[in-house]
């Protein structure tokens, strides 16, 4: 076998910014320390662009920015995490019946805003799983009226997270070039 020489890797975003999800461990370990992985892998990419770059939509026909997703993951936090599983009874962030699309259309707020909104449902949504007895916890999934248990839910965020992480690597590079996972 060959050995890949260290400058050929992939090039990480702020080295020790974020903590690695442990190579061991139990379940709920691993999925917890993933989603967290993957929220700071987001605030990276985000990280060090001008405000008023972070709501460009920079991919046409694509109407998404870093503005939109910062707020859409919000909103994707307090849907499942406390609306879904603990059931609270909290308005839906960034949508109507009438415009649906309201995170990455309505860009007209304050970015710091949306980041500390962001950062706000993450920490709710850590308490809520760090209270859970186990993660074959439920809640009721709102679309179907069945169970959902905890567990479906990290790994739903976790997609969630990979697939818009993915989404900010092409919109940063597009801003300034910066590439990196």
């Amino acid at each position: 076998m060959t050995e890949i020489p260290v400058e050929n890797y992939a090039r990480t975003w702020g080295d020790g910014a974020r903590a690695e999800p442990p190579l061991t461990g139990d379940e709920r370990t691993a999925l917890t320390s993933s989603l967290d992985w993957h929220r700071a892998t987001f605030e990276l990419k985000c990280s060090g662009v001008p405000l008023d770059r972070l709501s460009e939509k920079g991919i046409p026909p694509s109407g998404l920015s870093l503005h939109g997703l910062v707020r859409h993951l919000a909103a994707a936090e307090r849907w499942w995490f406390r609306i879904q599983f603990a059931g609270e009874r909290v308005p839906q962030l960034y949508y109507s019946d009438d415009e649906p699309n309201q995170d990455f259309d309505d860009l007209d707020g304050d970015v710091n805003v949306a980041f500390a909104v962001w950062r706000a449902e993450c920490e709710w949504a850590r308490e809520i799983v760090a209270e859970a007895d186990s993660l074959d916890a439920t809640g009721i999934r709102r679309r179907t009226g069945e169970p959902i248990s905890l567990r479906r839910i990290l790994v739903n965020m976790i997609a969630e997270y990979a697939r818009h992480n993915g989404h900010a690597d092409l919109l940063r590079e597009r801003i300034d070039g910066a590439t990196g996972h």
